[in-house]
């Protein structure tokens, strides 16, 4: 497999991807952002995210002095919120026991929050030139194609060894950090742009001489992986109480749980639970809404939302929360779906 680094960086320079907004920078700050944005989430939802965040919190000692409701509401929609809650907390750390900079080597990156070896990887190699590898997904289908890696990444053992593999394979000792970056960034871009899990595109590929699956014609066998993940699904009944003025109850979600520490409408198991939470005359004002479904990455949430609307501003009695109004709920940490549905009463 040798020259297997230098195509990589030389494909990276001219077919590459090298106009994204977290690109073209040493700065670990937006590194780091756009590399825990991108966890489970596709380059074209992040993009809007990233600058909208950035714009916002431009540096790691901002992020850290925001408040949690801030940050929240800046993540509300791009979902996987633990990532937010370690975002903020990991900030927080780099400024008080890091001096406000990011550590320069992946051991020490990954004893932060939120921050994993492939992140702290990715960081170290982007920003700082260390010859560490990274191995995300898509460069997990690189990687296990180029070399008809037939271990089950279902197995410890078998990551374990798929790393060691990928760290055999990064540039030289005498590599300056450019072409690091370069070599980190063109396996990423490879994963993402032409080793496609479904009809890769060989033809395009620096590596395809080198392709053992290519070889083979086995490209879509791989990477091995026997243990699925196990679906479920939930029923959740949403009780969207508005006022006169167009304002609607929130409350702020405790952890753990679904959408843990996020504002939204009251979340009931049952709809009989919804139905006894609520006086007999708001009862009687409840209406129906269509149901929907929301797919997480392990479960389907089949939320049923409830519509009553009261005359004036009171409390509801025996349910945590408060009364918001139209223009301050955007800009709160809401789960998606919450989010939909109070968007449906702004352009009502």
């Amino acid at each position: 497999m040798s020259g297997v680094a230098d195509k990589v960086v030389h494909w990276q320079k001219s077919h590459g991807r090298n106009s994204l907004p977290w690109q073209n920078t040493v700065d670990p700050y937006r590194v780091w952002l756009s590399e825990i944005m991108l966890q489970q989430t596709q380059v074209a939802t992040v993009r809007d995210y990233f600058e909208r965040f950035t714009h916002r919190l431009p540096t790691v000692a901002d992020l850290a002095a925001a408040s949690a409701d801030d940050v929240m509401g800046l993540w509300s929609g791009l979902g996987y919120y633990s990532r937010a809650r370690n975002l903020h907390r990991c900030a927080q750390l780099v400024v008080q026991e890091h001096g406000g900079q990011f550590p320069r080597q992946a051991a020490l990156l990954q004893t932060l929050p939120g921050i994993g070896r492939s992140t702290a990887a990715a960081i170290a190699s982007l920003c700082f030139g260390e010859r560490v590898a990274i191995l995300d997904a898509n460069v997990k289908r690189v990687l296990t194609r180029l070399l008809a890696f037939e271990g089950d990444l279902a197995q410890a053992a078998q990551e374990r060894a798929l790393w060691a593999l990928a760290q055999s394979l990064v540039p030289g000792d005498k590599t300056d950090a450019k072409a690091m970056a370069r070599y980190t960034q063109g396996m990423m871009d490879l994963g993402a742009t032409v080793c496609l899990s479904r009809k890769p595109l060989c033809g395009e590929c620096p590596l395809q001489l080198d392709c053992r699956a290519h070889a083979a014609g086995r490209m879509e066998e791989f990477p091995v992986r026997t243990r699925k993940l196990k679906r479920s699904s939930q029923s959740l009944w949403l009780l969207w109480a508005q006022d006169a003025s167009g304002a609607v109850w929130l409350q702020r979600r405790p952890a753990p749980g679904v959408w843990a520490g996020l504002y939204c409408m009251p979340v009931f198991d049952s709809e009989a639970a919804l139905h006894g939470a609520l006086p007999a005359t708001a009862r009687s004002k409840l209406q129906t809404l269509e149901s929907f479904v929301h797919v997480l990455t392990h479960k389907d949430l089949h939320l049923h939302p409830m519509l009553v609307r009261t005359s004036a501003s009171r409390r509801l009695p025996g349910l945590e929360g408060g009364w918001i109004q139209q223009q301050e709920w955007p800009a709160l940490g809401l789960p998606a779906p919450v989010r939909k549905l109070l968007e449906t009463l702004g352009r009502a």
